[in-house]
């Protein structure tokens, strides 16, 4: 095996450790009862100050998957969506609840970004990016949308200031696949 491949390898070994320390950290917290990040509550403290008038909610998405109202009530984002719109954990939303029951989101209120570069991770069937010393949660249909697989280099929004535990792709460089 050439330098370079052992290079990469070992360079993906450490990343994959670095992902297991920091899951097996949020497993050790969730079982002591303790934070490991600021979670929704910081979020649930910032949707406090929005509106909500009968089918109009306003909220802040607050992880890749849902946004948290004023009262703490967490409203499902559809992935395909909270992808393509590169919603970042912090960003204002309002959601419509239209009369058949349709859920209609829109982001009203973008939170500050910074642009971090890292390596997908699959790990337990869950997509990460190791990037800047932390691994971020990403969404699978981020994931699928650009065709990405284990070890692919992408750049990632999260948000400027403050802790998240997600962030969202914006671009990829995709690894050709060579000696397979």
């Amino acid at each position: 095996m050439s330098k370079d491949k052992q290079l990469e390898k070992l360079r993906a070994l450490v990343e994959t450790a670095s992902a297991n320390i920091t899951t097996a950290k949020q497993i050790l917290a969730d079982m002591l009862g303790m934070p490991f990040s600021a979670g929704s509550a910081g979020y649930q403290t910032k949707a406090e100050g929005l509106n909500s008038d009968g089918n109009i909610i306003e909220g802040v998405f607050f992880d890749g998957q849902y946004m948290i109202d004023h009262e703490g009530k967490k409203y499902p984002v559809p992935a395909n969506y909270a992808s393509k719109s590169k919603l970042v954990a912090g960003d204002v939303m309002k959601l419509t609840i239209l009369s058949d029951g349709s859920f209609v989101y829109k982001q009203i209120g973008p939170i500050a970004r910074k642009k971090v570069i890292g390596t997908l991770v699959n790990e337990n069937d869950e997509y990460t990016v190791v990037a800047a010393g932390k691994s971020y949660k990403v969404l699978m249909a981020s994931v699928t949308y650009f065709k990405l697989s284990p070890g692919d280099e992408v750049t990632v929004l999260i948000p400027e200031t403050g802790d998240s535990e997600w962030a969202t792709v914006e671009n990829a460089v995709i690894n050709p696949e060579i000696d397979k």
